[in-house]
Formats: C-alpha cells, structure tokens, sequence
C-alpha cells in the first residue's frame, strides 16, 4: 500500500484514527507534509527508545501499514538518521548527531576552557565524549601542557559504546536493558566509571556521565592516563568538572 492509498484509507478506521493523531489537531495535510510528519515522527519515536524499534512497533505507532513503515525507516537509514542493527530493531544513527550539533557545539565551546584547566591541574588528557548510535566519539580533546609525557587521541575518535571508561559512563546514561554491558549498572550507581587497558594496553581511563538538561543528549568526560596514581586521585576532580560542564548546558 503506498503513501497515496493511506492517506485515502476511510475515515472511520482505525489507520485512519492513527493517521489524524499524527496528521495534527485538523487531521489534515498534504501529502507530502503527512509523509514529512509520519518521517519525523518516526525519528522522534525511535530516538525516545534506546532499545530500538521494530518496523511493527513503529507502524502500529503511526496506524499505518508494514510496508509504509518499512519505507519511512529505509528512508531515514539511507540519512543516518536511524541505523538497523543485528537484531533487526531501528535505533537512533549517527546523522542525529549532525541534527544537534548546533546544540552540542554550544556545550563543546563552552566546556573546552574547562577541560584544558582540568588537563593541565591532572596532568592528563580529558576529552568531551559523545554518544553516537552504537559508538562513542571525542568531540573535544584538550592535552596537559604541565607534563612532558601523556597520552592523546585526536578529535573524532571512535569505539564501540561500552568499551572503556567512557563507554561504560555513555552506556549508564540510557535506561536499564537486558544485555547492557557489563559495568553500566555500577556506574549509575557510583557516578563514575574506571578502567584499564580495555582501548590502549596499559591505559587507564576515567569517565563520568553528564546529567544535562537535554536527556536525549548523552555526554561525558573522560581521562585516560598511563599513570594509576593519577587515576585514582582524579576521580573527585572528574566529579566536580562533569557537574561544571553538565550545568553550562
């Protein structure tokens, strides 16, 4: 069934009772503003569900049929805007991340003078690191400019959400799930998450998870270092920068 036939669906039933629910207060439109609206509504359902959506749920969500579901999802896929993962579920891709970047430079902007003062009091590097989909990447990496040697990685590095310190403190920010990984629990609990060696051999990293005002905006700061002594005494620093940071967003 295309586009064109749902929207001549009768009156009386109940795709159509789904389709003025989502068409606005009147129930009326265009076709193609009804198509933009079923799109949008679509990437706001699915980004409100960490454990994603399957074609079914979102069609019984816009009282459509499977396959203008399917359409609306493919379509949002090739924009990366939702991303299919192995289980067959749709979830938020990494093309939000562009939606919101005007949002998250402002944060990003604003945080950078703070991380390079915690860079250069720890004696470490400390980065901004955002969630993206199903990966983590460094939006901001400031370096000690206090100590000869440290470790570093450049803006716009990338790892699997979950792997690390601040994966685990990414992974913490979403809500509860069978099959979350391991340590993301500990985290919310604590506030902070601690690790070594799980991305560079002989690294040990430091995360804690922003609290924004923007819940759909998942953030945290990290420290990654060579030295134990380091990370163990930075987590009360981490603490308070990550408060800092969250309240200028």
């Amino acid at each position: 069934m295309s586009d064109e036939q749902a929207a001549a669906t009768p009156a009386g039933s109940d795709a159509a009772k789904g389709q003025a629910q989502q068409g606005g207060a009147s129930g009326k439109g265009t076709p193609g503003s009804q198509t933009l609206a079923r799109g949008l509504l679509t990437l706001e359902a699915v980004a409100g569900q960490p454990q994603g959506l399957t074609v079914q749920d979102v069609a019984q969500r816009l009282g459509v049929h499977r396959t203008i579901a399917y359409r609306i999802l493919v379509t949002l896929a090739d924009f990366r805007l939702v991303v299919r993962t192995s289980d067959g579920r749709y979830r938020a891709g990494s093309g939000m991340v562009t939606l919101a970047r005007g949002y998250a430079a402002g944060i990003r902007e604003a945080a950078l003078p703070v991380l390079r003062r915690t860079a250069d009091e720890l004696g470490a590097t400390v980065a901004l690191i955002a969630a993206e989909g199903d990966e983590q990447v460094a939006v901001a990496v400031v370096e000690p400019q206090t100590v000869n040697y440290h470790l570093g990685y450049r803006v716009g590095s990338r790892h699997p959400l979950g792997v690390g310190a601040a994966g685990l403190a990414l992974s913490s920010l979403r809500l509860p799930a069978p099959g979350e990984p391991a340590g993301a629990a500990e985290v919310r609990e604590r506030g902070y998450a601690r690790t070594f060696g799980e991305i560079e051999p002989g690294a040990y990293g430091v995360a804690v998870p922003l609290h924004t005002a923007d819940p759909g905006l998942h953030l945290c700061v990290n420290l990654i270092t060579t030295r134990e002594d380091v990370a163990g005494g930075a987590v009360p620093a981490m603490l308070r920068v990550a408060e800092e940071i969250a309240a200028l967003g």
